[in-house]
């Protein structure tokens, strides 16, 4: 069938009569135009060269990938010199992937023009050093394709894609969701329901496995969940820094997409790659428990913040933890040791007037 339908065919169809009338109006019956779902056909922008894109299969090697933070000027526009040190300490510490405008990324308080200039820089400043996933999903079909597609033609390596949130479909929607972007390229599911409101069940996610192009899962449902599609062959990375060492070297999870890595990259790629290590998983668990204590990435930004590292700038509606949870921040630092933590400025106290927030921007 052809990609293309005419105006001509989709319009109301009366059958032709005998007789003086053009048509005979009382007798005319509407026939229905067949409806049609074009699989595999994108916008003119599609490309098919492939000399220089990077496959499914160099995405699933991947063991640690860092959801990366957006930092701030005081205006609430994007700080891309203190974005551009955080990418770089990433490489410099061992982080193999970044995840950009995630949910930690704030890729949800982002226009989509911010969302592909965010993507195409990462990708001219870094992409030969650390692979760069666009977080191009959307509760809307449209706006994942089109997303997606412009991620792809500034250079994106892999696209991440959550199921459609708040306004939910069936699974067979899913499905046909997935399997609209999944042609364009190396493309993460990402199935956190504690966000979404829906689970994305294994039999949605083995039926678009199907596709050469689905690089893995990021997994936040469990153990058990990261172990079904291990044993189904199907790469799933850990999107709970409190269950990815477990996930990784007892239940068969490739890696973790984490958040923690933007604070301690180095101690999480020796959770990663240096084997079981439950002295190093427990001596991080306090970090990691302070990190989520409020929805991400509160407590992210205000570390950073308190790091010397960003800006303490935050865009609603996400505002700076209390003065006693910043305080718990300082005391963890030096128990696990400041040289583990990015950046070389001394840690501070930060107080409720340093902070910016911006509401429009």
């Amino acid at each position: 069938m052809s990609a293309f339908v005419s105006s001509s065919d989709l319009a109301i169809q009366f059958p032709r009569t005998s007789g003086g009338d053009k048509y005979n109006w009382r007798n005319a019956k509407w026939r229905s135009p067949q409806a049609a779902i074009v699989p595999n056909f994108h916008l003119p922008m599609r490309s098919y060269e492939v000399k220089n894109r990077t496959s499914a299969e160099d995405i699933k090697s991947l063991r640690l990938i860092t959801a990366i933070k957006t930092p701030y000027l005081p205006d609430g526009r994007f700080d891309l010199e203190a974005y551009d040190a955080l990418v770089n300490m990433q490489i410099e510490h061992g982080a193999e992937g970044v995840i950009v405008g995630g949910t930690t990324g704030e890729g949800q308080l982002m226009s989509w023009d911010e969302h592909i200039m965010l993507i195409g820089h990462t990708v001219n400043c870094f992409g030969g050093s650390i692979k760069v996933i666009g977080n191009t999903g959307s509760n809307s079909t449209r706006e994942a394709i089109h997303a997606t597609e412009q991620g792809f033609a500034v250079g994106m390596h892999a696209a991440l894609h959550i199921n459609p949130y708040y306004g939910k479909t069936s699974l067979e929607g899913l499905v046909c969701h997935f399997e609209s972007v999944l042609p364009m390229g190396p493309t993460i599911i990402y199935n956190v329901p504690s966000r979404t409101g829906q689970d994305i069940p294994p039999h949605v996610i083995c039926t678009v496995a199907q596709s050469p192009n689905l690089a893995g899962v990021k997994e936040c449902v469990g153990h058990d969940r990261v172990e079904t599609y291990t044993r189904e062959g199907i790469v799933v990375w850990s999107g709970n820094d409190d269950e990815c060492h477990d996930s990784r070297w007892s239940y068969g999870a490739t890696g973790v997409i984490s958040v923690a890595s933007n604070l301690v990259p180095g101690l999480m790629r020796e959770l990663m790659f240096g084997g079981g290590n439950l002295s190093l998983n427990k001596r991080l668990m306090p970090l990691i428990k302070w990190l989520f204590q409020e929805p991400n990435p509160i407590s992210l930004n205000t570390a950073l913040a308190q790091l010397g590292v960003v800006r303490p700038v935050f865009r609603l509606p996400y505002v700076p933890l209390p003065l006693a949870k910043r305080v718990e921040f300082v005391n963890m630092v030096k128990e696990l040791g400041r040289e583990n933590f990015i950046g070389d400025k001394d840690i501070q106290v930060l107080d409720d007037d340093d902070f910016i927030l911006v509401g429009r921007y």
